[in-house]
């Protein structure tokens, strides 16, 4: 199943996507695994796995404890493309997010290869512009790989096009100015994000789906999105969920639950 695919069948279904975010490495490599299949047990449609980075600059204290713990674990980029082999087993797309310097100093097409032999879908790159990413284009349409850049609040019109042109599998909006977290509330300008991002893609004449992520924690928010925007995208929620767990079994516990809450949730909201 491809990343649109699973978006088409949630729309088929009355409801938005579950998108769920999950760092390689974190707890442990066994232990992000459990947790993703947990999350895909219980109801999220696509995972992304995040790749370690030691500057993750656009993320907030939550990841960025995580990846510090993954990388203090002995995480490697080796073991990221296990993490995505074996939950992309469980037959739900499966992408990675990852800052674009280790994939630069891994090998572009080299990375986009081994990518693809693990089963994964496609990269999300928060920080790589289209028109920096010549290589990536190229590499990920020579894999089959989808491409998935951020739209954000300050985003013009004009910008949006240009990145929505670039785009393969859905277009990831980010309705936060600043770093990653889960908030009490959502930005106001969010549904005008998305809105303003379908306007763009309807000119175009694609119909690809527009997730928004940073900041939904809850059911109630996730209904809240889901009544606007094709998927809703959760990280920071899972992975506290385990970093406050006293071990292992009782953050599956607690992932579990949440993801239950939040599969519910893009249900009410439509």
């Amino acid at each position: 199943m491809t990343v649109q695919t699973a978006y088409d069948k949630a729309k088929a279904d009355g409801r938005a996507a579950l998108v769920g975010y999950l760092p390689a490495g974190f707890p442990t490599y066994e232990g992000a695994v459990e947790a993703a299949k947990t999350m895909v047990d219980a109801g999220c449609d696509v995972i992304e796995i995040g790749l370690p980075y030691t500057d993750p600059m656009m993320d907030g204290p939550t990841i960025q404890d995580a990846v510090h713990q993954a990388l203090v674990g002995g995480i490697r980029v080796a073991d990221v493309f296990r993490t995505v082999e074996a939950v992309a087993a469980t037959g739900v797309p499966t992408l990675v997010m990852t800052y674009w310097n280790p994939v630069d100093h891994y090998g572009v097409d080299r990375f986009a290869r081994d990518l693809a032999a693990a089963g994964g879908s496609g990269l999300i790159t928060p920080d790589l512009t289209p028109e920096e990413g010549g290589a990536w284009l190229e590499a990920s349409d020579a894999h089959g790989l989808d491409r998935v850049f951020l739209v954000a609040l300050s985003s013009t019109d004009e910008r949006i096009e240009t990145i929505t042109r670039a785009c393969r599998g859905f277009v990831y909006a980010a309705s936060l100015m600043g770093v990653t977290g889960a908030r009490s509330a959502l930005d106001t300008g969010a549904p005008r994000l998305v809105e303003r991002t379908r306007a763009v893609l309807d000119k175009a004449g694609r119909a690809l789906p527009v997730g928004l992520g940073l900041g939904v924690g809850t059911g109630a928010q996730a209904a809240e999105v889901a009544g606007f925007a094709d998927g809703v995208i959760v990280g920071s929620a899972f992975i506290r969920r385990l970093l406050d767990a006293p071990d292992l079994a009782s953050g599956l516990a607690g992932v579990r639950a949440l993801t239950e809450e939040l599969a519910a949730g893009v249900r009410h909201g439509r």
